[in-house]
């Protein structure tokens, strides 16, 4: 019988939701896994719409209760799975600063790398949300190089995260692979649970193209 953490992982390989795959293994949480074939275009069929009117993954479900965008599915989940350790809870001095950087993706981060991807001026300096990319990305940099991790010593659920997006926006050319940032890819992606998600992606890309 699920337990009242059980919750549900719409899914899709080879997507940003692999980031919360990995921070469900992580967590070692009780989940199970909705998957859509995007090649298949399921995540534009009535039956997921109506889970997700966006069409997008990940999207968390628990206990009737609809969670999107990732910022958001982080905070639910590292605070859902309070004792594991992987989100500082309010009255801790780090809660602050892991809320910061959970935030700074979807915020900055994001737009920034979109922008670049298509090749488009951001908007002025008033209006942009991350700026200019430089100013962006060097305030991502200082922090790592602090290292080792986001939190310093500590490893949390944002760095889930950051691991996963910059091993992708990396291998895409969308941001430098400095030295800096490849020794923290390196130092996230390596852990057993980036590697059990890896793998079960693995196994969805497989049986979707077989």
């Amino acid at each position: 019988m699920p337990s009242e953490r059980h919750v549900v992982l719409h899914h899709a390989p080879q997507t940003r939701s692999a980031g919360t795959l990995t921070l469900l293994e992580e967590l070692g949480a009780d989940y199970e896994l909705h998957v859509l074939n995007l090649k298949a275009g399921e995540q534009r069929q009535p039956a997921y719409l109506a889970i997700n009117p966006m069409g997008k993954v990940p999207a968390l479900s628990h206990q009737g209760t609809l969670i999107t965008e990732q910022g958001a599915i982080y905070i639910y989940l590292g605070d859902l799975y309070a004792d594991k350790g992987l989100a500082p809870q309010m009255g801790d001095p780090q809660r602050g600063a892991y809320l910061r950087w959970l935030v700074f993706y979807g915020s900055s981060f994001e737009p920034a790398v979109v922008d670049r991807a298509m090749k488009r001026e951001p908007a002025p300096p008033s209006t942009c949300p991350y700026g200019d990319f430089d100013t962006m990305l060097k305030t991502l940099t200082d922090q790592l190089a602090k290292g080792p991790y986001l939190l310093g010593d500590r490893f949390s659920a944002a760095d889930v995260l950051w691991g996963t997006a910059l091993r992708w926006t990396t291998q895409f050319g969308l941001v430098p692979a400095t030295p800096v940032i490849q020794a923290y890819i390196e130092r996230v992606t390596s852990r057993p649970a980036s590697v059990r998600a890896a793998a079960i992606d693995a196994e969805l890309i497989a049986s979707q193209t077989a």
